[in-house]
């Protein structure tokens, strides 16, 4: 069974045993934790679509790991101004493992 999550403002396609990486959460690693506002739950023909999300369907992942990404170079220029600003960002993640998608 598939499922539509949303969390941290993004949209995840998940599956029982998926593991994937989303915004940092709140947690332990080991600890469980569950997405409530699911779009979309189904598989084949059986798909429930929500307006705009489906009632009573949640997914339960289990944390596996935080983390940060890899470094990002920010780098801003202003032509025949001598304007140059270089900065890194590296985004905090938690890894999650899919275990159950209940409708």
């Amino acid at each position: 069974m598939q499922a539509v999550i949303k969390t941290g403002g993004k949209q995840y396609r998940v599956a029982e045993g998926d593991t994937l990486r989303v915004e940092k959460l709140i947690g332990e690693a080991g600890s469980s934790i569950e997405f409530s506002e699911v779009l979309s739950v189904g598989e084949g023909d059986s798909i429930k679509i929500g307006s705009p999300t489906v009632a009573g369907a949640t997914v339960i992942g289990q944390i596996v790991s935080h983390g940060k990404a890899k470094k990002l170079i920010v780098f801003k220029k202003r032509k025949r101004k001598g304007f140059a600003r270089k900065h890194g960002h590296r985004q905090m993640f938690t890894s999650v493992k899919i275990q159950q998608v209940k409708l």
